[in-house]
């Protein structure tokens, strides 16, 4: 409800207690020192890890492990951020290859400034949608060659370490390169995620066959499992850094970069991509559309990022690029409201949480796309007075089955579901912090070994971001040669009083600004400690289209955890949500640090979904 107003959206208010039932109003403090993990029984999945030299946190423990001993050795947050980033391209492949791409946001303590950076590739020069029209293709397929925007990750790694670290290549990669050298112990999900491509890769892509299965076979959980072509790939980028090492580091680090994009690694991405035609999702078989031009004019860019304040709080996400800044138009509404006073996951509390985020996907659906190719309003989009008009639209009791962006005609999202079986893969995170008040948060993602074939000799694929694009001319995120398409990835990056306080992010495609959203809410106006805040159930809704192919849309359907209790469910099908309810840890992979500048005291969590995700420090 809005501040100051009693009504409806607070009378009715129940909360969740630890054995399942429910508490009234009357018991709101005792269930707030719970949630705020204040009480001595208290449980969560982990600590919050607590230190005041460094802190990491990934999406496996590994890569953690890694970031922690770059800040042991001198490093900065930056240098321990690409060391952690590296390595997780070799432990989740499953989820995020080094051909993909990675948006950045790095908070630099000397200037007390944020920095964005790009972390897209874009479109070829080839691709444009009279290309895709003339081959009868009416969306862009989520599989294959076809999909490939020129690869990122490794570009925006190195720029992140050329701008704002102090460490060499040598320094950050080499653990990477003994990861996939020597092996690391074969971990559950990532032996599921084998077995399950075993078939495709035999029958469809022999080179990934031939690069995960060395030994033609699943590795066993507990196997060392290596990537030798992967090693060699990497260390490719540390040879042409020493052979120009003499010319200072930066110089040496941007040798690394071209040996990528501009050497034998480009030739051979380009060659594999000419030379196979492989199948996809429209039935057909097709190549990649990447040439040497595209590779080789690229390099990443460092931007200004987007901002807005809510409750003493700066949050700032990556442009409309991506779809960070809808996690800032969500809060510009809910500013309005006494999210406290409804009461944690509540029905009331939830159904406002829904109903706000079905506004600012309109949103993102409509106007967000690369601003070097579209105006993004993002002055209105963001302005007080714009999301007060938005939250006048909220009914609080019944959910909304339109699609309303501002300022257009309400209309129905085309509910499509089905098609092909499309891996949409998924994403991985990692923040770090130093004892000097530096921040990074970077969301890692795309490559999935699922989704296109590994390179010959390579031991990666490339990524399929381009299916994000649509092939209609007027959409703000439609296709365009050297174009980004609007990417889900959304690292976060939080201010207190000018001075840091959190870094955060999740995997999660749509979900990313939802699940990190409700986050950082627990954090801020529900006061819990930041694992009680990851523990904590989670929500969402796919009411919007999709980012991935087919851009499939499901009005009215949001979606919770079965911790959330059935009577709350009850009350959100009353009020008109399909509600489908999936496992008691089946959202998300939340990661967060904290900076508390005062006594310069850094906090870290990790979710225990998925297992593998680690927070270290001390």
């Amino acid at each position: 409800m809005p501040k100051g107003e009693t009504g409806r959206l607070s009378d009715r208010r129940t909360h969740p207690t630890e054995n399942g039932g429910h508490m009234t109003s009357g018991d709101s403090r005792d269930m707030l020192a719970i949630l705020a993990g204040s009480g001595p029984d208290i449980f969560t999945t982990r600590p919050v890890i607590m230190g005041t030299h460094g802190m990491v946190t990934s999406g496996h423990y590994l890569a953690s492990r890694i970031g922690l001993h770059i800040l042991e050795e001198g490093g900065n947050a930056v240098d321990a951020g690409v060391a952690m980033g590296f390595a997780l391209a070799v432990l989740e492949p499953y989820i995020y290859g080094i051909g993909g791409e990675v948006p950045i946001l790095i908070y630099l303590a000397n200037e007390k400034r944020i920095v964005s950076l790009s972390g897209q590739g874009p479109a070829p020069q080839r691709a444009n949608i009279e290309w895709f029209r003339k081959n009868g293709i009416e969306t862009i397929p989520g599989d294959g060659l076809l999909a490939a925007a020129v690869p990122d990750a490794v570009s925006t790694w190195i720029a992140a370490l050329s701008r704002f670290g102090t460490m060499r290549l040598a320094q950050v990669l080499s653990p990477a390169i003994d990861l996939a050298e020597r092996g690391f112990p074969m971990f559950e999900r990532l032996a599921s995620a084998f077995e399950r491509s075993k078939e495709q890769f035999l029958e469809m892509w022999p080179s990934s066959a031939r690069a995960y299965f060395p030994d033609g076979h699943v590795p066993a959980v507990g196997e060392i499992y290596a990537q030798k072509d992967l090693a060699g790939m990497y260390g490719k980028l540390l040879e042409a850094e020493s052979r120009e090492k003499r010319r200072g580091r930066r110089k040496a680090l941007s040798a690394a970069h071209d040996a990528f994009y501009k050497g034998e690694i480009a030739e051979r991405i380009i060659a594999f991509i000419k030379e196979n035609r492989l199948p996809d999702s429209t039935g057909k078989r097709h190549g990649g559309l990447i040439t040497k031009e595209d590779m080789a004019r690229y390099a990443t860019r460092v931007e200004d990022p987007v901002t807005a304040a809510y409750r003493g709080y700066d949050v700032y996400k990556c442009g409309p690029w991506s779809q960070g800044p809808v996690f800032l138009q969500q809060l510009t509404v809910l500013e309005g409201f006494d999210l406290a006073s409804l009461g944690h996951n509540s029905p009331e509390y939830i159904h406002l949480l829904i109903e706000t985020a079905k506004l600012a996907f309109a949103d993102r659906e409509t106007y967000y796309g690369d601003p070097d190719f579209v105006r993004v309003p993002l002055d209105i989009l963001l302005s007080k007075a714009y999301a007060a008009n938005r939250r006048a639209l909220i009914d609080p009791d019944r959910a909304s089955m339109e699609l309303r962006p501002g300022n257009a005609p309400a209309y129905l999202p085309e509910e499509r579901k089905g098609g092909a079986d499309i891996h949409k893969g998924d994403t991985t995170h990692l923040d770090a912090a130093d004892q000097w008040g530096n921040m990074i948060s970077a969301t890692p993602s795309g490559g999935w070994f699922r989704s296109s074939p590994v390179i010959e000799g390579l031991g990666f694929p490339l990524g399929t971001r381009m299916q994000m694009f649509y092939l209609d001319p007027d959409h703000a995120n439609s296709l365009q040669p050297g174009k980004r398409p609007r990417t889900t990835l959304t690292p976060t990056i939080v201010l207190k009083d000018g001075r840091p306080f959190m870094a955060l992010g999740t995997p999660g495609a749509d979900q990313q600004d939802q699940w990190s959203l409700q986050f950082f809410l627990n954090c801020v106006d529900f006061g819990m400690n930041m694992q009680v805040a990851v523990d904590a159930p989670t929500f969402h809704t796919s009411h919007f289209p999709a980012s991935f192919h087919p851009h499939s849309a499901q009005p009215g359907t949001m979606h919770v955890e079965r911790r959330i209790p059935e009577s709350t469910i009850a009350t959100l099908r009353a009020k008109g949500h399909t509600v489908e309810v999936g496992g008691e840890w089946s959202h998300g992979r939340v990661l967060g640090i904290r900076y508390d500048a005062g006594s310069g005291v850094l906090s870290g969590v990790a979710t225990a979904r998925l297992d593998t995700g680690y927070a270290m420090g001390w």
